[in-house]
């Protein structure tokens, strides 16, 4: 008898390959190699365009105007909580070529068949609402400072233009972040050379302290760290040959520069006084020439359309991964449309309030993916000497369960989010009493889950599960 080989478990129309305008057919089911093309380096460009976008430029906004730093403390945490996150990227981005599924799929791994469904599902929700959401918001309030267009034809535009990438599939997103990408970096520098002309970098803050950098670092973290559950989803079409000393350094290297400048350039914005009443959009780009102005209202169209590329992409690929019975019809370009439609409905209800939405947004983010990912990389480390057909296997197995992993990411998010959250609508135990803490509730998550996995996961091993098919005569 044999195991069979991974790529038996899904079929894929063979046509796709590296077309780029072209419906791509696949949804969760493993890439076959006759399928697999392109390169890590790919995976620079494409978790560097989605980045240089105004809701980064909002991360050290939020350090500096909400958290009370001076622009130094903001410019560290920024540096720290992007470096962790972008680590986690690369190492993540591995299982692609490895395994050829999205990142969800990978995650039955850590919490068994049935039991990913839940992260599954927040990330769906995050992914293809929540994110889609905050950049269409930003687009649109550049689209409307651009033009004078209302909000809500400005924000129905944007979002059109990001369904319709997501909806071709993943050739198309790929081409379109490599082509977004030289044009952001140009003109976010020419704005960053600007607003450090004009920026106050001496100043020393409004006394954040240690609080306001922790909620700096973890705001900064949760940005990044929020790409982690969608890492193998833009590189499982990369051969398993794929060098993998590139496929971590791009995917790493393309998200720790993109933050961390256009970040840091919002943290030197926030020490420039605004004009009144400005919109978040406007008020970035108040201090900055006519036509430069006008370059970097349309960089922020093209930034949010390139981040919603994704995450409407990974929010429907994410709702495929729960490996339920849908009907035919419903496939991954369509669940697209259904992502892109609630997420437009949510971006429509925050313009109201887009600023303090995004504070509590990117907290909550952490929140969840902290606990996911302890979870995540310790059954990595503790699955590395499993031979690969194995835990392919596993990842189209319906019967496999891994209970310890469920258990450890459910009880580290309800240790660490009632203790520690520090929101405006909801503090704490430990920063209602010491605010000197800030919101330590991502480290406190990732630990705890991480620690308890790792004992539960000791004293649980399921049984190897071997697909036996005959031999062939």
């Amino acid at each position: 008898m044999t195991t069979a080989p991974a790529d038996s478990a899904g079929t894929l129309a063979p046509a796709y390959g590296d077309k780029v305008i072209a419906v791509e057919s696949a949804g969760s089911e493993p890439i076959p190699e006759s399928e697999r093309h392109g390169g890590p380096l790919q995976l620079l460009w494409t978790w560097a365009s989605p980045n240089i976008e105004f809701a980064t430029v909002f991360i050290g906004v939020i350090a500096v105007l909400f958290f009370g730093l001076s622009f130094w403390q903001a410019t560290a945490a920024i540096v720290l909580g992007t470096a962790l996150g972008a680590l986690t990227q690369g190492v993540l981005s591995l299982d692609g070529p490895r395994f050829g599924v999205p990142q969800m799929v990978i995650g039955r791994l850590s919490f068994g068949h049935r039991g990913n469904i839940l992260p599954a599902a927040a990330n769906g929700l995050v992914a293809g609402v929540g994110w889609f959401a905050v950049n269409s918001v930003s687009a649109a309030f550049a689209l409307n400072t651009l033009t004078g267009l209302r909000p809500l034809p400005s924000l129905l535009l944007v979002v059109a233009a990001e369904i319709l990438i997501g909806f071709i599939g993943h050739n198309f997103v790929h081409v379109f972040e490599k082509y977004a990408f030289p044009a952001l970096t140009v003109i976010f520098l020419l704005a960053g050379v600007w607003t450090f002309k004009d920026a106050h970098l001496g100043g020393g803050g409004t006394g954040g302290g240690i609080g306001g950098f922790l909620l700096a670092f973890s705001a900064a973290w949760g940005y990044a760290a929020g790409w982690n559950p969608y890492a193998s989803d833009y590189s499982r079409y990369l051969p398993r040959t794929a060098n993998k000393a590139r496929t971590v350094l791009y995917p790493a290297l393309g998200l720790f520069l993109s933050v961390t400048v256009v970040a840091v350039i919002g943290a030197a914005s926030a020490t420039i006084v605004a004009p009144k009443d400005a919109t978040p959009t406007a008020a970035f780009t108040g201090h900055l020439p006519g036509w430069l102005g006008d370059l970097v209202l349309l960089a922020i169209i093209l930034g949010a359309v390139s981040a919603n590329a994704l995450n409407v992409y990974s929010g429907a690929i994410s709702i495929a991964s729960f490996g339920l019975n849908l009907p035919a019809w419903l496939s991954r370009s369509v669940l697209v449309v259904v992502s892109g439609v609630a997420g437009t409905a949510a971006a429509w209800a925050s313009l109201s309030d887009a600023g303090a939405a995004y504070e509590a947004f990117l907290l909550v983010i952490a929140y969840w993916v902290a606990p996911w990912l302890g979870v995540v990389l310790v059954e990595r480390w503790l699955r590395a000497r499993v031979p690969q057909e194995e835990s392919a296997a596993r990842l189209t197995d319906r019967s496999f369960t891994n209970w310890p992993g469920l258990a450890a990411l459910l009880i580290g998010v309800a240790v660490s989010v009632p203790l520690f959250s520090n929101q405006e609508d909801y503090v704490g135990y430990v920063p209602e009493h010491w605010p000197s803490f800030g919101d330590i509730t991502p480290v406190v998550g990732f630990a705890v889950s991480a620690v308890l996995y790792a004992a539960l996961r000791g004293r649980f091993r399921p049984a190897a599960v071997v697909r036996v098919v005959p031999d062939a005569d």
